[in-house]
C-alpha cells in the first residue's frame, strides 16, 4: 500500500502571522471587533483537541462598556487600564461539570462518565489542562483571523467567577484581550530559547 502523500506545510506568510510576527499586546487600536469574528474564532478554536473530546473551556467575551466595568474590580493594578481600552476581553473558563455533555461530545464510550463524575482531583486537572490548550487554540486562531492577543493572568479568580459565572460550575483560568493591535507601541521582542536549550530528540 503506497503511502499517502504528506499534507503541504502552511505558507511563510500564515506561519509569520501566526507565530513569527504575532507578538503580546497590551494597546490596541479603536477598531471594534465584530461579533461575527468571534463566533468565526469559536468555531474554529473549537476543532482543537482535548481529552475524550470533553471540550471544558467555557468563554465569556466581554464586549459591551456595561460588562467592562462589570470585569474591572476584579483586575489587578497593572491589566486594569490595558483591559478596559481594549475591544474585547475572553475570559477562558472551565466547566467542572464538563463530564455531564460526554454522551454528546465522546458518544462511543458510554461510560466515559464515569471517568471523572464524583473524582474532584481529576475533574480538576482535565478542566484546568484542557481548557488551557483550548485557551492556546483561540490564540492561535484569532491570529489566524488577523486578530492580536494580550493574554494574561493578574485578576481576581472567586471576583470574576460570581460576575460572569455565578451558577459556580465554571473556574476562570486565564484572560485574552482581543482587538487590532498597536504597533507602534510594541517593545522589541524578548529573547526565545534555541531548540537545544528545551527540546531533545530520543
Amino acid at each position: 500500500m503506497l503511502d499517502t502523500p504528506a499534507p503541504a506545510a502552511l505558507p511563510d506568510a500564515a506561519l509569520d502571522r501566526i507565530f513569527r510576527e504575532a507578538r503580546t499586546f497590551s494597546h490596541f487600536t479603536t477598531r471594534p471587533v465584530a461579533d461575527a469574528t468571534l463566533r468565526a474564532l469559536a468555531d474554529l478554536m473549537k476543532m482543537g483537541p482535548t481529552s475524550a473530546n470533553a471540550s471544558p473551556a467555557r468563554i465569556a467575551f466581554v464586549k459591551s462598556p456595561e460588562a467592562k466595568e462589570r470585569l474591572r474590580p476584579h483586575l489587578s493594578e497593572g491589566n486594569a487600564d490595558k483591559t478596559m481600552k481594549a475591544p474585547v476581553t475572553a475570559i477562558v473558563g472551565y466547566d467542572t461539570e464538563f463530564y455531564e455533555r460526554l454522551a454528546f461530545l465522546y458518544p462511543h464510550d458510554p461510560g466515559a462518565r464515569g471517568w471523572f463524575a464524583g473524582k474532584p482531583a481529576v475533574i480538576e486537572e482535565t478542566g484546568f489542562r484542557n481548557s488551557s490548550l483550548q485557551g492556546a487554540y483561540l490564540i492561535v486562531a484569532a491570529r489566524a483571523l488577523g486578530l492580536d492577543c494580550g493574554p494574561m493572568s493578574g485578576f481576581d479568580k472567586a471576583g470574576v467567577e460570581a460576575a460572569f459565572f455565578p451558577d459556580g460550575k465554571i473556574r476562570a483560568n486565564f484572560l485574552i484581550n482581543l482587538g487590532y493591535g498597536d504597533r507602534s507601541r510594541l517593545h522589541p521582542r524578548s529573547p526565545r530559547f534555541a531548540f537545544e536549550d528545551f527540546c531533545s530528540i530520543a
